[in-house]
């Protein structure tokens, strides 16, 4: 099995754009000629838009772009911005007067990072989307959809760190499985047993545990949360992958891609939690959908390893490399 850029997987193309004062951003994911897509929404407060048509039963054939994006719910506005940036460059589902892209997408929350009141918005949709289709470079850490995102947040901002957007793929034979994705977890990551961003101590001399915090903390949840804004989790991320599956093929890929997240991520799918996983499958080779599960799921987890690994420190979050406990 080889690496590969996420970039390399051919029928796929992504762009970013974000402001780094404000700390938000989007990317997007095309696929021009159309994508079998599926979508796996796990999380307990999940922002997306145009999902319900991915269920099978559903007569969605194909999708355009699938859209990451900072913002909370507001972000869903950077939508409109692909939409007219495909519609003008002929790509969608021909109706006769027009195209109409097919573009799903699902939002993290960063309000609290940068200038909450600024937030992705159809201008910065479009410049994403532009940039995608200029073939643009595709960059991790602080950028796109990982410009705002933090992670280990139970305690607080001050105990908090900088998370930020991945990519992992993969290539067996012919087949290529890819993902992105944007951490923005409120608990810590975990990469190969131990924790290499999350919540900080006291001292900051170290992690704390997320999961041993919180059921520390069980019986006073309610008091500690109430009246207190929490939506402000979520991991949010898209696997791309040449494999020729079906509508029901895809949305099971994005369930299991998933794994990644269960693996890297502690805890996962939390009730505050939006996290979301799309699967777009450009149907090049035939493939066993399994097989392509498994690589889907190794590249997400390995996309969260990367979000945080290449993140930098911004608007007082430390990042990995700022921290000397993290040297290792």
């Amino acid at each position: 099995m080889d690496r590969l850029r996420i970039q390399d997987i051919p029928g796929f193309c992504i762009g970013q754009a974000e402001d780094r004062e404000a700390a938000t951003g989007c990317t997007v994911l095309l696929c021009p000629q159309g994508a079998v897509t599926g979508v796996d929404v796990r999380g307990g407060s999940p922002g997306t838009r145009d999902t319900d048509a991915l269920d099978p039963r559903c007569n969605r054939e194909a999708v355009h772009a699938v859209l990451l994006t900072g913002g909370s719910a507001f972000g869903l506005d950077a939508a409109g911005g692909v939409m007219a940036c495909l519609e003008e460059a002929g790509i969608g589902r021909d109706v006769g007067v027009t195209v109409v892209p097919n573009v799903c997408a699902a939002v993290l929350f960063d309000l609290k990072i940068g200038r909450g009141e600024v937030r992705p918005d159809a201008a910065m949709g479009r410049a994403a989307c532009a940039a995608a289709l200029a073939g643009g470079p595709f960059r991790e850490g602080n950028h796109g959809a990982g410009t705002g995102c933090t992670v280990g947040k139970i305690r607080g901002p001050a105990f908090a760190m900088k998370g930020g957007i991945g990519a992992a793929a993969f290539q067996e034979g012919a087949l290529m499985v890819g993902a992105v994705v944007a951490c923005n977890a409120m608990g810590d990551v975990v990469k190969e047993g131990r924790i290499i961003a999350g919540a900080r101590q006291d001292g900051n001399d170290g992690f704390l545990s997320t999961e041993d915090w919180l059921i520390a903390h069980s019986a006073q949840q309610r008091d500690i949360f109430s009246g207190k804004p929490v939506g402000e989790n979520t991991v949010i991320g898209c696997v791309l992958t040449n494999a020729r599956l079906n509508k029901a093929q895809a949305n099971k890929l994005a369930a299991v891609a998933q794994n990644g997240i269960a693996r890297a991520v502690r805890p996962a799918n939390a009730t505050f939690d939006g996290d979301a996983v799309f699967a777009m499958c450009s149907g090049a080779v035939s493939a066993d959908p399994d097989a392509v599960g498994i690589l889907a799921a190794r590249a997400v987890e390995q996309a969260i390893h990367r979000a945080v690994e290449q993140a930098e420190s911004l608007h007082g979050r430390p990042a990995r490399g700022d921290l000397p406990f993290c040297k290792f």
